[in-house]
C-alpha cells in the first residue's frame, strides 16, 4: 500500500466510508509513517503547542500518553511543567463516562490502566484542567475529531466547566466527514502543518 501524499490525501472521498471504516484507514496511515518523518512532525506540533501556552498561559493542561502512533509531545511536558503549567493525565473511571484527572509531573510514576495506557501510580491527586490537549484519529475542517469511538473526551467536554480543547493531530488525518451527534468542535486544531 503506497501512501498518498498530503494533497491526495486531503482530497481523498473519506466522507462516504463508516466512521468505523474511517478511524481503521486513518490508524493504519498514521502507523506507516516513517519514524524519523513522525520525530519531525512532532516536533512541529510542540513548538505550536508552546506558542499556544506562552500565548494564553493556563494554569493547568490535560496531556496525554500516545498510544497507537499518536503525536509524540512529551519532549515539552517538562518543559510546561517548568513554567509553572500543572499537568494532569486522563483516567477512565467507567466506560461510558467521561475522563477524570490525576496531577503528574514528569518523573512522577505511572501505573498501566486495564487498557495498557499509563496513569498516575498516585490517585489521590485530583486535578480538572483549564486546557486540554485531545489526540485525534482525525479530524474535518470545522475542528470536529475523530476519536477512537468510546467517546470518553466528547462525555468529557459536555461538563461544565468545559475546558479550552487543544486536538492534536498530523495533518493528514485531516478529512471530510459528518460529525456524530454527540461530538464536539475542538477549539483548536494543532498540527504539524
Amino acid at each position: 500500500m503506497t501512501q498518498p501524499t498530503r494533497s491526495e490525501h486531503q482530497r481523498a472521498p473519506y466522507g462516504t466510508l463508516p466512521r468505523k471504516e474511517l478511524r481503521k484507514l486513518l490508524l493504519q496511515q498514521r502507523r506507516a509513517l516513517d519514524p524519523q518523518l513522525r520525530r519531525e512532525m512532532d516536533a512541529r506540533i510542540v513548538q505550536k503547542l508552546l506558542a499556544w501556552c506562552q500565548q494564553h498561559r493556563p494554569a493547568s493542561l490535560g496531556v496525554y500518553w500516545p498510544i497507537q502512533a499518536e503525536p509524540d509531545l512529551h519532549d515539552c511536558y517538562q518543559q510546561l511543567s517548568d513554567a509553572g503549567i500543572a499537568l494532569a493525565l486522563p483516567l477512565v473511571t467507567a466506560r461510558n463516562a467521561g475522563l477524570s484527572f490525576l496531577a503528574w509531573r514528569p518523573g512522577d510514576a505511572v501505573t498501566l490502566d486495564e487498557y495498557g495506557i499509563p496513569t498516575p501510580a498516585r490517585r489521590d491527586r485530583p486535578l480538572q484542567p483549564v486546557a486540554l490537549l485531545v489526540p485525534c484519529v482525525g479530524f474535518n475542517a470545522d475542528r470536529y475529531r475523530l476519536g477512537y469511538g468510546g467517546g470518553h473526551y466528547d462525555r468529557t467536554l459536555e461538563q461544565t466547566p468545559r475546558p479550552a480543547t487543544l486536538g492534536v493531530a498530523y495533518q493528514t488525518a485531516r478529512v471530510d466527514f459528518v460529525p456524530g451527534a454527540h461530538d464536539v468542535a475542538m477549539d483548536v486544531i494543532l498540527t504539524d502543518a
